[in-house]
């Protein structure tokens, strides 16, 4: 007898990012496109998806105050403490390699508004990565 189980490597399923609540302190690729709050471009990669998704990954750990906290193949979470009051951010991100995208979130994790400082994160990661040209 022959077992069959199925696994997350093997699905098709598209991963999701966790949804933006209805607070301006969040944006993510994965929101409606019509949600000017909270919607923001993925990452559209021009050339090698393992490349663009390797200088993600780097250019996450180069910055002195984000970490990366959880992390595979395709996926990964990585915190972002703001300098003066610590406060946390969460950024997410999933690799779609057939899609040629990385999708990506960045969310405060606590209060109402971010005066636009999760927007201007993801911004400021898909400048690196056009600079490279590894996005477009």
């Amino acid at each position: 007898m022959t077992l069959s189980v199925s696994t997350e490597a093997n699905t098709t399923t598209p991963k999701k990012l966790p949804l933006c609540l209805n607070t301006p302190n969040c944006v993510s690729s994965q929101a409606d496109s019509t949600d000017k709050q909270h919607y923001i471009a993925p990452f559209k990669i021009s050339g090698s998806a393992f490349a663009a998704w390797d200088a993600l990954i780097k250019a996450i750990n180069n910055h002195a105050r984000m970490v990366i906290t959880h992390q595979t193949a395709d996926t990964l979470h990585a915190e972002a403490t703001s300098l003066v009051l610590h406060f946390v951010d969460d950024i997410n991100a999933v690799l779609d390699s057939k899609g040629n995208l990385i999708h990506i979130r960045s969310a405060s994790r606590t209060g109402h508004s971010d005066f636009g400082v999760n927007r201007k994160r993801i911004e400021e990661l898909r400048l690196q990565l056009q600079k490279a040209h590894l996005i477009e």
